[in-house]
C-alpha cells in the first residue's frame, strides 16, 4: 500500500529535485516488413510504425497529468535495419531511404527519437550490414529523429576490428556531413560493446530480435533526488551513504514501474523492462557529477571518482532490482560530458580528462558519452578509442558504448553547442600518439578465456 507521506514525497521530487520519467519507449519488431521490393518494405514500415504507435505521445502525456510526474520523451525503437533490409537494400543508398522512412514515421507519430538504424557485426559483418554502415553519414545528415548505433564486440564473440576500423570512418565522415550544425549527426551514432536488446535510452536503443512483436520500455531519471538525499546525510559512514542511495533508488524505481504498467495497460502492448538510469541534464542540480561531489570529491576526475562511482553505481542498481522484478537496459549511471553541467565544469576546469573518463566506464553504465574532441582527429585515432572501450566492456562482461563527436573546424579550447537536453561541450584532447598500425590489422580480437561458460 501507498501512504500518504509517500504519495507527498514523491510530489516533492518531482516539483523540486527533478524526478521525471525520461523516457517511455515503444519497441517494435520489423521482421514481418522484410521484402524483396524496396517500395513495398517501406511502405510496410511506415504503416507498422504508425499504427502501434499512433497513440504513444498522447498516452504519455495523458499518464503524465494524471499522476504528476513529468514524462520527458516518448521514442521509438525498432528491430536493427541491416536485419530487415537485407533483401531490398541493393546499396547504401536504398538503407538512407529506410532512414527517411523512419524519420517521416517519427514524425508522424510525434516521437522525438526513433532508434534502430543498426547493425549487429560484433563476430562478422554481412553485405546488408556493411550497406548500412556506409550509409549512417548520409542517413544522419539526412534525418532529424533517428539514431543509428553497431555493436562491434560481445564477450562471447570477441571484439570484430574490421568493424571498428570501419567505424572510426564512419565517425569522421558523418561529422563532416553535419559540420554546419558542429557535427551533430554523431550526437545520433553510438558504438557499443554487449548492446542490451531492451534499451529505451537514445542514441542506442534498438529493439532486440528476442523481443515481442510490440514491447513497453520505460526509463527514469533522478540524480537530483539522489543529490538532495545525500545533502542530508552529509559527514556520515559509508553504510548510511550506500542505505540512502538505495532507499531513493528504489522510490524512483517504482514511479517508474507505476508508469510502466499504466502505459501497457492503455497501449495494449506488453510491458518489458523499467531501466532505471541516472541520466542527467544540462540543468542545474540535474548532474551526476553533483551526486559525485556531494559524496566528497572536490571535483568529478579528483582521486576516488572511480570508487565514487562504482558505489554509486552498484546502490543505484540494488535499489532498482528490489523496487522491480524487471530492471533492464543499462540501469546505473550515466556519465554523457555535454549533458551534465558537473562534468562540462570539470572538463573545464583540467580535472576531468579522456582517460580519466575510461576509467569511470569500468564501473558505470555506459561509456565514453556526448565527448566532443578536436575534428582534425584521425580516424585510426578514433577507432583506437573505439577498441579501448570495447574491450573494457567485453573483457568485464558489460556494456560499454563510445559516442564521440569529432566537431568539424573547431579545436582544444573550442566548444560544441548540440542544443536541447543534448546541451553543450567543451572540446576535450586527444592523446596525440598514433595507433595506426594496431587498428590496421585484419581480422578480430578472440573471445577472453572466460567467455567460454557452456
Amino acid at each position: 500500500m501507498i501512504n500518504i507521506s509517500e504519495v507527498l514525497e514523491t510530489n516533492n521530487m518531482v516539483a523540486h529535485e527533478k524526478l521525471d520519467v525520461r523516457t517511455i519507449t515503444m519497441g517494435i519488431s520489423l521482421l514481418d516488413c522484410a521484402d524483396s521490393d524496396l517500395n513495398r518494405m517501406n511502405a510496410r514500415i511506415y504503416n507498422k510504425i504508425t499504427t502501434f504507435a499512433r497513440d504513444l505521445v498522447s498516452t504519455g502525456d495523458a499518464i503524465g497529468r494524471e499522476f504528476g510526474v513529468p514524462i520527458v520523451n516518448k521514442r521509438i525503437s525498432v528491430t536493427p535495419a541491416a536485419l530487415v533490409g537485407g533483401n531490398a537494400c541493393k546499396d547504401s543508398a536504398d538503407f538512407v531511404e529506410v532512414a527517411k522512412t523512419l524519420d517521416k514515421a517519427a514524425k508522424e507519430v510525434g516521437v522525438n527519437f526513433i532508434g534502430g538504424y543498426s547493425a549487429l557485426v560484433s563476430k562478422g559483418m554481412t553485405p546488408a550490414d556493411e550497406r548500412l554502415i556506409r550509409s549512417i553519414p548520409q542517413a544522419m545528415a539526412s534525418t532529424e529523429r533517428v539514431c543509428s548505433s553497431v555493436n562491434v564486440a560481445s564477450t562471447k564473440t570477441g571484439l570484430n576490428m574490421d568493424a571498428v576500423r570501419l567505424m572510426g570512418e564512419i565517425v569522421l565522415k558523418t561529422a563532416e556531413a553535419t559540420k554546419e550544425q558542429d557535427s551533430l549527426g554523431c550526437a545520433k551514432l553510438v558504438i557499443f560493446c554487449n548492446a542490451p536488446d531492451d534499451n529505451p535510452f537514445m542514441a542506442g536503443a534498438f529493439h532486440g530480435v528476442t523481443e515481442a512483436d510490440a514491447i513497453i520500455n520505460v526509463g527514469v531519471s533522478g540524480p537530483g533526488v539522489v543529490k538532495t538525499a545525500l545533502e542530508r546525510v552529509r559527514g556520515e559512514s559509508f553504510e548510511v551513504l550506500c542505505e540512502t542511495i538505495k532507499k531513493t533508488a528504489f522510490k524512483i524505481t517504482r514511479v517508474g514501474q507505476l508508469v510502466a504498467q499504466e502505459a501497457s495497460k492503455r497501449l495494449h502492448v506488453p510491458f518489458g523492462i523499467i531501466d532505471l538510469s541516472l541520466a542527467p541534464t544540462p540543468a542545474v542540480g540535474d548532474s551526476v557529477a553533483g551526486i559525485l561531489e556531494e559524496i566528497g570529491l572536490e571535483r568529478s576526475g579528483a582521486p576516488g571518482t572511480t570508487a565514487a562511482l562504482a558505489m554509486l553505481n552498484d546502490q543505484v542498481k540494488k535499489g532498482g532490482i528490489m523496487a522491480s522484478s524487471y530492471v533492464g537496459g543499462l540501469s546505473g549511471a550515466f556519465i554523457p560530458v555535454s549533458e551534465d553541467q558537473g562534468m562540462i565544469d570539470a572538463v573545464s576546469e583540467g580535472a576531468l580528462t579522456l582517460e580519466k573518463l575510461e576509467a569511470m566506464t569500468c564501473v558505470c553504465s555506459v561509456g565514453l558519452d556526448m565527448i566532443a574532441i578536436p575534428g582534425n582527429t584521425k580516424a585510426a585515432t578514433i577507432s583506437g578509442i573505439i577498441a579501448d572501450e570495447a574491450a573494457i566492456g567485453m573483457v568485464n562482461q558489460k556494456t560499454t558504448a563510445v559516442r564521440l563527436i569529432p566537431v568539424i573546424g573547431k579545436d582544444v579550447g573550442d566548444t560544441a553547442e548540440f542544443g536541447g537536453l543534448l546541451g553543450y561541450a567543451p572540446i576535450m584532447p586527444v592523446n596525440r600518439f598514433a595507433c595506426d598500425a594496431f587498428v590496421g590489422r585484419e581480422g578480430r580480437i578472440p573471445a577472453p578465456v572466460h567467455s567460454f561458460k557452456n
